[in-house]
């Protein structure tokens, strides 16, 4: 098997998807997005998480031909699970969202996943992110 060469057109196309991703981090924080994991790949990113429909990798590609994005799931075992194409930029994070982490009843599991969001004595109901992204 080939090794796959990144070049600086890849790393440069990587710093793009993850500025558009920046402007979310509150959605990408809920995928459980690991910085450590992040990589560039051929014409994109690849970064892990553990939402509440997929736990593993997510690969992010640009098609530049078209201007629109794909999407990828990857199991821990290496296998594509699931792929989206054709994706506009202004739906590539609700695309990744609604793959990952956006189940039926969203704000019930929440809460049961995490009490401490609706405890009294947090009356804001926000839970501190501590991300370090880039």
């Amino acid at each position: 098997m080939a090794k796959v060469i990144i070049d600086e057109h890849d790393v440069e196309i990587g710093r793009y998807i993850l500025a558009i991703l920046k402007s979310r981090l509150d959605i990408v924080a809920s995928w459980g997005f690991d910085p450590k994991t992040l990589r560039s790949i051929k014409f994109g990113i690849e970064f892990y998480v553990q939402g509440f429909k997929h736990k593993g990798k997510v690969q992010v590609r640009l098609n530049e031909g078209e201007d629109l994005f794909e999407v990828a799931l990857v199991s821990d075992a290496g296998d594509t699970v699931e792929t989206k194409e054709s994706i506009f930029l202004d739906e590539l994070i609700s695309t990744i969202d609604d793959a990952v982490e956006n189940v039926e009843n969203y704000e019930k599991r929440v809460a049961t996943e995490y009490p401490y969001l609706t405890q009294s004595d947090n009356p804001e109901k926000v839970r501190p992110i501590e991300i370090i992204i880039l």
